[in-house]
Parts: structure tokens; sequence; C-alpha cells
């Protein structure tokens, strides 16, 4: 099927308040420009340099509602590569970006949208926060005036077992709801990025409002 009958066919299935991030990474602009055409608004990407190059291809005249979302791992020296044109960092994995973060939009007059990425996967690779690091956090969000923190995003064990998977989405969404009761002051805490291509649905029904697709729309990565 073509990008834009393979948005189709997911849009169909999503429920309203779920956001879809098509992942661009690793696909060229002229697939964007086709998944643009066919009603998609936001990208997700997870290489700076990448970001960058597209963000001059794909400029803001040609395309005014393009939005993107930067889903990888963040290193500090590319802030400035990322950060002026990110709709949301979905990736924020420790303290050291959080606080680079803070220090670059003191510097620029900028709030930056983030997302805390916890670690619930079986597998020691995955990058993350652990839920006790998360609440002592945000007991201190108040220090970090340049951010606005909107939420978790979240991977699930890359395994073919989907009772594993389940959990894994069921304890981030449970973990979530104790977030946002036990933080009442963060208005903007309600957004929940989990789910890829083979496990959005499963996503979904444990409470995603963002899902994260590329293969699924794009084809297998170039």
């Amino acid at each position: 099927m073509s990008i834009a009958e393979n948005l189709a066919d997911i849009k169909a299935r999503l429920p309203e308040n779920v956001e879809l991030v098509a992942v661009s990474k690793f696909h060229p602009a002229d697939a964007i420009k086709q998944a643009y055409g066919a009603g998609q608004r936001i990208f997700g990407e997870s290489r700076p340099q990448e970001l960058a190059a597209k963000i001059k291809e794909l400029g803001r005249q040609e395309f005014p509602e393009l939005q993107w979302h930067f889903i990888g791992h963040l290193q500090t020296n590319k802030l400035k590569l990322v950060l002026p044109y990110v709709a949301m960092v979905e990736s924020v994995d420790s303290l050291h970006l959080l606080d680079e973060i803070q220090k670059w939009g003191e510097a620029n007059s900028h709030i930056t949208d983030v997302l805390l990425e916890v670690h619930v996967a079986a597998e020691e690779s995955k990058q993350g926060f652990w839920e006790e690091e998360i609440i002592e956090l945000l007991f201190n969000a108040s220090k970090y005036s340049k951010i606005r923190f909107r939420g978790l995003m979240a991977m699930a064990t890359n395994t073919p077992d989907e009772s594993i998977i389940n959990a894994d989405f069921q304890r981030v969404d449970s973990f979530m709801a104790y977030l946002k009761e036990l933080f009442p002051e963060l208005k903007d805490f309600n957004q929940l990025s989990m789910g890829m291509s083979q496990d959005w649905p499963l996503a979904v029904k444990n409470g995603a409002t963002i899902i994260r697709i590329g293969s699924a729309i794009f084809g297998e990565r170039i």
C-alpha cells in the first residue's frame, strides 16, 4: 500500500484522542511530503543532523502546519540543532539532559515541552528514568522554569510475547495515573507516548495518547 493508504488505515483504527507521530527518521523528505499531503502533520526524528537537513528542505512556507517531535537520545552538544525547531522532545532520559535543556532555555528565552522517558522494559540497554527518579524530579519541577513537563514516554520490552508488552504498558499507564494524582499542579502533564508499529493497539488499550509509527507508514527504513 502507499503511504497515504497506510496512514488512512491506521487513522481509521485510532481513537480521536490519540495523536499519531509518523516516525520519519531514515526516510527521505519526499516520503514526508507524501504523508503531509495525506493529512499527517507530526513527524518524529532521532538524529539532529538529519532533522536539520529536513527542516531546511521542508520549509514553513510550503508546509506551514508541519511539526517535529524529537524521539531519540539527545546529546547535550546538539541542543541548538533541535530545541528551536521541535514542538516536543519525547525522549528526555537523564537529569543531565534536563539541566542542559533548562540552561539552553534560560540563555535563549525558550520553553521546551518534554516527555520523561521511563524505563520499564526488561532490557538493561533501554534508557530512561526509574519511577522513583521521576517522582523526585517532579517534586522539584518548579526549578525548571524553561521546561514544560507534558508527560511520559516509554518503550515496551522487545519481545513477541504480547502478555509481556501488555504488562509493560499497564505499568506505565498506572504510573502515569499516580503522577497526575500526586502532582495536580502540573496542569499540562497529560501525555503518554508509547506504542510503535508492532504494538500500538496494545498501547492505545492501555492509555497511550501519542503513538509513534514508522515502518507501518513508510515501509522499511532506508
